[in-house]
């Protein structure tokens, strides 16, 4: 048996996020979805989709990080895809950084922008309420596209290792 070391292996959480969205056309849903992967800068990775905690002093990210394409890669995101010329599709991520604790990843989707970033924020209190938390810092990515044929909004967070 072959056993090699792992960043996803216990003990290696990662300590950076990095957020970003976008939006595109394409000639199928999936066409479309991949066209906005890449739009968000993330089209090249294998996005592991992951549930929505942010680990304490994570370092929060303005560039993507410099990852491998082909990496597999934890990370929450949100889709909103349509066939529907004229309709608008939004998607959004919100991060809500804890005060001396860790933070919690929020996202949605949608058909407005205004929208999605409502949502976001109001799971993000939410959230923290729950676990009684202290909020310090909110930070959200979101994106809206008025479909021409077949159109796809993604919004991402990437948590990685610096």
């Amino acid at each position: 048996m072959h056993t090699s070391s792992s960043l996803f292996e216990v003990g290696h959480t990662p300590n950076a996020v990095w957020a970003s969205a976008g939006a595109a056309e394409g000639d199928t849903e999936l066409n479309a979805f991949d066209n906005a992967l890449l739009a968000a800068q993330v089209g090249n990775l294998n996005l592991i989709r992951v549930s929505s905690v942010l680990p304490q002093d994570a370092l929060l990210l303005v560039e993507p990080p410099n990852i491998t394409p082909g990496s597999l890669v934890p990370t929450v995101y949100s889709v909103q895809v349509s066939a529907r010329p004229g309709e608008t599709v939004a998607a959004a991520v919100g991060i809500g950084v804890g005060d001396g604790s860790h933070g919690m990843i929020y996202e949605s989707h949608g058909t407005s922008r205004h929208e999605v970033e409502a949502t976001v924020r109001k799971m993000i209190d939410e959230g923290f309420a729950r676990r009684g938390l202290r909020l310090k810092e909110v930070i959200v990515r979101s994106i809206e596209h008025k479909v021409e044929r077949i159109g796809c909004a993604v919004a991402a967070v990437v948590l990685w290792w610096r």
